[in-house]
């Protein structure tokens, strides 16, 4: 809600910053009623599955706005359909700003809409929090001060496989089958980046587009090349088929599939789990659907609050999950903020967030920040489906070669 009380002084000083882009934009009207979020999302579009993720959000705040709001304050979530398409990330991303006067932008999904929007945000001194992508340049505060990842590095987890690889399967030839975009490319760099020297042993790499209907004939080419070892980086649907289709082809290889596409109830029990059988990932939070978790509080409110907020996702939703732990997130960023929602302290106060743990993280990760460190979340745990739930693999790991400062 705007306010329409100004000084003159202040409208003179708001007028004045028009003219220099750098300079920060003025204050967002935060009331004491209201706090405005803004945020981008693909509600539409061949990555609308993700989309998931903004609705949890949506209804997570509504959760918290019924129980009082944060520090007195209600939150106006503002989520728009940028149906996964850069330059109309960007056109939104500035009506929020400029015309819905949000204190910042947080959650927005995919690697190439937050790149489109960074340098605008970044140039007027705006947060851009906890944004849906695992893109290492999307975390770097040397360059980009007020811009903030959230989930572990893509690239770093396709590290985690090869260091699993070259740990428990050295010599054996691997293939991967990758989705052609800038998620799927990073995650098979990490591959041949952690397998250094024997990246000689990846025989056959495969790039798909996500509308591509011959998954199984790129099944059938890669268990040809006499592989032991199947790296997918892909969406959740393509790996239903694709783990179908090496059952189909009596290929049994060692799968490492991205944690993203690792539901237990949306992927693996859809594919067969006698089919998913052994399929290992790399992941930070629990599976609402794995029975492991299914006495403990933590999931106990979350089945309750997808039930009353239906419109979240589904509890069958991974990407929903994400989209709560991530509002969650936020949350403690702004109590921390207290009375003072400047956007100055936002930033500091989401650089300070020292062994939070959230609900919905794994046991064991924790989320830490500071004044250089711009990675929340730098661990992850290797698990494996024994056609029932997630089985740990040792202990939780630390991303590989992580640059951030303890």
């Amino acid at each position: 809600m705007q306010s329409w009380i100004r000084t003159p002084i202040a409208i003179v000083v708001a007028l004045a910053s028009l003219g220099a882009i750098t300079e920060r934009v003025r204050e967002p009207d935060v009331t004491d009623t209201e706090i405005r979020i803004g945020n981008v999302m693909p509600y539409s579009g061949s990555l609308e599955a993700f989309g998931a993720i903004g609705k949890a959000e949506a209804a997570y705040f509504e959760m918290i706005n019924e129980r009082g709001g944060i520090n007195g304050r209600k939150v106006r979530f503002i989520s728009r359909d940028d149906k996964s398409n850069p330059s109309t990330a960007l056109e939104l991303t500035r009506d929020l700003i400029e015309t819905e006067n949000v204190l910042l932008m947080f959650g927005s999904f995919g690697t190439p809409g937050n790149f489109a929007v960074r340098t605008y945000l970044n140039e007027r001194q705006i947060p851009q929090l906890f944004v849906a992508s695992g893109d290492d340049h999307l975390s770097d505060p040397t360059l980009f001060p007020w811009t903030m990842g959230w989930q572990p590095s893509i690239r770093e987890e396709g590290r985690i496989y090869a260091n699993y690889i070259q740990a428990f399967y050295p010599g054996k030839r691997i293939v991967a089958l990758w989705q052609n975009d800038h998620f799927g490319r990073e995650l098979f760099r990490g591959l041949q980046d952690g397998l250094g020297d024997i990246a000689r042993m990846i025989k056959v790499d495969i790039a798909y587009d996500v509308a591509d209907e011959h998954l199984g004939t790129h099944v059938s080419v890669l268990k040809r090349s006499g592989a032991e070892i199947f790296v997918f980086a892909g969406a959740p649907a393509d790996l239903t088929k694709v783990i179908r289709s090496a059952a189909e082809l009596n290929w049994h290889p060692v799968f490492l599939l991205n944690h993203m596409s690792s539901s237990i109830a949306t992927v693996l029990k859809p594919a067969g789990p006698e089919k998913a059988l052994g399929v290992i990932t790399a992941t930070f939070l629990k599976d609402a659907n794995d029975p492991v978790w299914k006495d403990e509080q933590a999931v106990k409110d979350w089945q309750a609050f997808i039930e009353k907020y239906n419109r979240a996702g589904g509890n069958d939703d991974s990407a929903a999950m994400f989209g709560y732990a991530a509002a969650e997130t936020l949350a403690q960023v702004l109590r921390q903020c207290g009375d003072d929602l400047s956007r100055d302290n936002v930033m500091k106060q989401a650089a300070a967030l020292e062994d939070y743990q959230g609900s919905i993280l794994l046991p064991g990760i924790k989320i830490n920040t500071g004044r250089w460190d711009f990675r929340p979340i730098k661990h992850l745990r290797l698990v494996q489906f024994d056609g029932r739930s997630w089985q740990p693999i040792g202990d939780v790991l630390e991303t590989a070669f992580s640059r951030a400062q303890k």
